[in-house]
């Protein structure tokens, strides 16, 4: 997430009421994740187990729980709880803005493009050229739909991200400020959830084809050309290369990649990134190939326990 204009290292402080290191004019661009940061951009760590990656990423500046030295060229922003002024920050740059409308005011739809009734379409929402909007699908703030996007109905845009911290009275959540953004041509069916980035946005490359019943987590990446069958649950982070086809009720775990041209064939569980260019099945996901053979083994040991009894 940028923000609207550059702001000084002193401001953002005030703006959560904690302490900082370095230079009070140090500028300040942005807020992100750990795996989009990039220079001028702010970062959060609160577990000391991730304080190296947070000090050594591309983020400028680190909120952090701890005074620790600063890196060269960085600053630090010392907070008693980085989780809670991350979202302070979020709800500073992004604030939720209720609307009264089916269209929001703000919307821009292109020409040719069909909304069919019943349909929620929010804040800054850009939809192109050429699409169908089909009946009651909701597409949340900021969303970024191409041209010729086909969606069916009952499909949700911008949820937010499934991101909690557990604290000792209950789950907090990480608030969401980022966006979807839908690439030209695609097609997405109906019932399906594509949750907005924390702070960046969860794609869909162009020409990618999605079924009925799916869900996409939050700031994942989905290539170009891609085929998902219905139901699959794909975790938040996760980059899906170009022509990459996942078949019914596959699920993945979060923060892995799966190479161009892999094939995942149904009901198989990902547990860790997968190379491209061949067919997995299975959990956890294998090659086919080599987990079809496995199973033909296992069918054949009653036989084989049954033969060393008999030479017993």
């Amino acid at each position: 997430m940028k923000f609207p204009k550059q702001y000084t290292l002193k401001e953002i402080a005030s703006l959560i009421d904690c302490d900082f290191v370095g230079t009070e004019d140090f500028p300040v661009l942005g807020m992100n994740e750990i795996h989009v940061v990039e220079p001028g951009d702010i970062v959060f760590v609160d577990h000391p187990k991730y304080y190296d990656k947070a000090l050594n990423s591309k983020a400028t500046t680190v909120l952090i729980n701890k005074n620790v030295p600063c890196p060269e060229g960085k600053a630090l922003l010392i907070s008693d709880d980085p989780f809670r002024d991350f979202n302070k920050l979020t709800q500073f740059f992004k604030p939720f803005r209720q609307t009264n409308k089916l269209i929001s005011d703000s919307a821009i739809i292109g020409e040719g493009t069909i909304i069919q009734p019943n349909c929620f379409i929010g804040n800054n929402v850009i939809i192109g050229n050429n699409c169908v909007i089909h009946p009651n699908v909701c597409i949340y703030d900021d969303t970024i739909i191409g041209d010729n996007v086909i969606i069916h109905a009952g499909t949700v845009l911008g949820a937010s991200a499934f991101y909690y911290k557990n604290r000792p009275d209950g789950f907090d959540q990480l608030l969401s400020g980022g966006r979807v953004v839908i690439k030209n041509n695609v097609h997405i069916g109906a019932l399906c959830t594509i949750d907005r980035g924390v702070t960046g946005d969860t794609v869909i490359g162009e020409g990618s084809k999605l079924d009925n019943q799916i869900q996409i987590g939050h700031d994942t990446s989905v290539g170009r050309k891609c085929l998902i069958a219905s139901q699959v649950g794909i975790a938040g982070c996760v980059i899906i290369e170009d022509e990459v086809t996942i078949w019914g009720q596959v699920g993945s775990t979060s923060a892995i990649t799966i190479g161009e041209k892999a094939v995942i064939l149904a009901q198989s569980g990902i547990s860790k990134s997968l190379e491209g260019h061949k067919t997995y099945f299975g959990y956890p996901a294998e090659e086919s190939r080599l987990k079809l053979r496995e199973l033909a083994l296992i069918k054949k040991i009653p036989d084989i326990i049954q033969q060393l009894k008999n030479k017993v």
